[in-house]
């Protein structure tokens, strides 16, 4: 069982090299989506779109000249990824497909108070599936109401997504956020269908998802938080368990980072990395623009240790109860974070608005991290496909941004 004790720098540039957010920056194109999600297992989805949905932003920061279209065509064409249920909703490699057999079995055997009724349609719906091919909710007239996980519900919608979550159906397409739904064995191999769960006992399940997770960001530690949400059966006492086993097998590294009191874990396989950051020269700082949801971002508490930046996504508060906006991305310099912004998409026109701005306390301007923020918004507006940046008057004047403007906008 080996143990190691790093600083916070050396912590934190493993982390970036991890989540390929630190030099050399060498993902490109499809291959480069497919080794990023194969490294981390997966990235979060989710639906809001004010400047690119969350998967896409988790990509653009990693992928040279990455576009949404890439992402489409890997899920509905290539059919290389899926949407499925792990970090909350999420997108991950098909060939994970086997391992969540546990999850899929658990779905078609508790079916909830609803069971009797979506029995009941069953047959009806699997036929207009087959008549019709791939359908959404509201393309069938079952309007009947039935008693669902968190409120009452189309009976249309809950059948399908029953059927999803047991398996038997994958997402064929979206449009924009609506679902629409296909058999699986149309866009799946049968090699993979068919093939058995490699996760024999419970107890293998949960040292291969707490591995798994553990590679979701790179390096974690053994407390509730967001970073272990999605994992269901495995609590407190599992995790334990399961991270004992790891470390009698080898297969994760206990970590001691200097000032953070709790051991952090981290793969073994991804030891070649830690020796590559440590024999590294400092590199010239690159500037990125991050998820909300990004990986790195998953435990708020540990960012707060690591990095010394406390995030809140404060898109479900009230306004009132705000301190920064309403959809607030970070800004990552070199290996800190030294901003964060609120933006806007003017689609009609073209534009990305800087709408407020917020530099990080402490955080000095330099000619470098200026040059190199001019060129991250360029890199940003063509990701968005828009081709000017204006930045609001008072955000502006506030966070001295008139070299951004001048430098960027149309």
């Amino acid at each position: 069982m080996q143990t190691l004790t790093i600083t916070k720098r050396q912590a934190r540039r493993f982390l970036l090299a991890h989540q390929g957010l630190w030099p050399p920056y060498a993902l490109k194109g499809k291959a480069g989506v497919l080794e990023y999600i194969h490294r981390v297992g997966c990235i979060q989805f989710d639906p809001l779109n004010i400047v690119g949905r969350n998967p896409e932003l988790v990509l653009q920061a990693r992928i040279a000249n990455f576009r949404p279209a890439l992402l489409q065509e890997l899920l509905y064409e290539d059919r290389e990824l899926l949407d499925g249920w792990d970090k909350n909703m999420s997108i991950y490699s098909v060939e994970d497909w086997p391992n969540f057999h546990r999850r899929r079995e658990a779905a078609l055997q508790h079916t909830g108070r609803s069971h009797e009724a979506i029995q009941s349609f069953l047959p009806q719906i699997r036929k207009e599936i087959k008549q019709r091919g791939p359908v959404s909710s509201i393309d069938l007239d079952f309007d009947q109401t039935i008693d669902w996980w968190w409120a009452p519900t189309r009976v249309a919608r809950a059948v399908l997504e029953s059927m999803y979550h047991w398996g038997e159906l994958v997402i064929h397409s979206k449009v924009n956020t609506r679902k629409v739904y296909d058999f699986a064995r149309h866009h799946l191999p049968n090699e993979l269908l068919s093939a058995s769960d490699p996760n024999q006992t419970e107890e293998q399940f949960h040292d291969w998802y707490v591995l798994r997770r553990i590679g979701g960001i790179g390096l974690m530690w053994n407390r509730a938080g967001d970073a272990w949400l999605g994992m269901s059966g495995i609590k407190g006492p599992e995790r334990r368990a399961a991270l004992e086993r790891l470390l009698q097998k080898g297969k994760v590294l206990e970590v001691f980072v200097e000032g953070i009191e709790q051991p952090l874990f981290m793969r073994s396989e991804d030891w070649k990395t830690f020796e590559t950051i440590l024999d590294a020269r400092n590199p010239s700082p690159k500037a990125s623009i991050l998820a909300p949801l990004d990986n790195l971002l998953w435990d708020r508490r540990f960012v707060e240790q690591l990095f010394g930046f406390s995030y809140v996504w404060e898109v479900y508060k009230p306004a009132a109860e705000r301190q920064f906006g309403y959809y607030v991305l970070p800004i990552l310099y070199g290996d800190r974070f030294i901003a964060r912004f609120e933006p806007k998409r003017e689609k009609k026109i073209g534009t990305l608005i800087i709408k407020q701005w917020w530099w990080e306390p402490g955080v000095r301007q330099s000619k470098r991290m200026q040059l190199e923020l001019i060129r991250c918004f360029k890199r940003f507006l063509k990701f968005l496909n828009v081709n000017g940046l204006l930045v609001d008057d008072k955000a502006c004047e506030r966070s001295d941004l008139y070299w951004l403007a001048e430098a960027v906008g149309s």
